[in-house]
């Protein structure tokens, strides 16, 4: 199967990548039924308001960009006359906008934020003087990632493209990817707090085993331990089909790791020799990423990332 692209022009484009089990939309807190199925005390079964506004933004994904109030209602398990209030507040935030219709889609402060994250960032602007140098050692379709650790998911944050023609990414910026496939996600994997990953094995124990990481809860630590001594994971077409990658951790504050750097290549041209040309050169800019930050200021660096283990 494939999936379309998204683009700024709007939610699809003509070009695809490879459809990817597992790979997901952002998830937000859903309506949570009491006992025979009926709906908790508080309606919809969430405990504040505060995340049945974050349940109704969730509604909006790539797939379906437009809800109206009365479907809104129906999917949540609330009333019109709730579902309504809701949608009246995140528009007066500027969340969501009225469009043709009765519908509404996400509003004018996405955009707003996401132009806060791109200058306000602190990973993101150490990285970026960072990016740029290693991608010159790029040859043509060569490229460099930014991604960072979302719920059990990885997501690209920023990307340095190298010269010459090239295939789409499927690691784009924004694009929720799976955690265990892909150099770009095993090594944030591999530097989880243990009994965080005891967590993500036990809910996804086939996913892991799939991905060649372990059948066991030892195979599983085996294959992470492994990563975490080289000081970086490279694989080559498992998630994109095209290229191969070599990818170094990015730690935050208390050396909690809150990211990865990816150096991305065409796959015909990757070999063992360019993989021991590339990672150690991966891992010193990783490194000067964390410096970059730590000269920044040491208060603004970024916290430790939360896992939330999907079961």
């Amino acid at each position: 199967m494939e999936e379309k692209l998204e683009t700024s022009q709007g939610c699809v484009t003509s070009a695809t990548v490879p459809q990817l089990r597992g790979v997901t939309t952002v998830s937000y807190p859903s309506p949570v039924r009491g006992p025979g199925g009926g709906r908790s005390k508080e309606e919809g079964g969430l405990p504040s308001s505060g995340d049945r506004l974050l349940a109704v933004l969730g509604l909006f994904t790539i797939e379906r960009p437009e809800w109206t109030v009365e479907d809104a209602a129906v999917q949540l398990g609330v009333s019109a006359t709730t579902a309504y209030r809701y949608f009246k507040r995140l528009t007066r935030a500027g969340l969501i906008s009225p469009v043709s219709g009765a519908s509404y889609t996400l509003g004018p402060a996405i955009i707003q934020m996401d132009r806060q994250i791109q200058l306000c960032d602190p990973m993101l602007n150490a990285a970026r003087g960072v990016m740029t140098e290693l991608i010159e050692h790029a040859s043509e379709g060569g490229a460099v990632l930014l991604c960072r650790l979302f719920h059990d998911r990885v997501m690209c944050v920023h990307q340095e493209m190298g010269r010459g023609p090239q295939e789409p990414i499927v690691f784009q910026r924004g694009r929720p990817m799976p955690l265990f496939r892909g150099a770009t996600s095993k090594i944030i994997l591999a530097h989880l707090p243990n009994r965080t990953l005891k967590s993500l094995f036990t809910a996804n124990a086939a996913e892991i085993a799939t991905a060649g990481l372990g059948q066991s809860w030892e195979d599983f630590r085996r294959h992470l331990a492994a990563f975490r001594r080289a000081g970086y994971a490279a694989a080559s077409g498992d998630v994109d089909q095209v290229r191969a990658a070599v990818a170094a951790p990015v730690f935050g504050a208390r050396r909690a790791v809150i990211g990865s750097l990816s150096f991305l290549v065409p796959k015909p041209r990757y070999d063992e020799v360019l993989r021991a040309r590339l990672a150690p050169l991966v891992i010193a800019s990783a490194r000067n990423i964390e410096a970059a930050m730590q000269a920044d200021d040491t208060e603004g660096q970024a916290s430790r990332p939360r896992v939330r283990v999907s079961r």
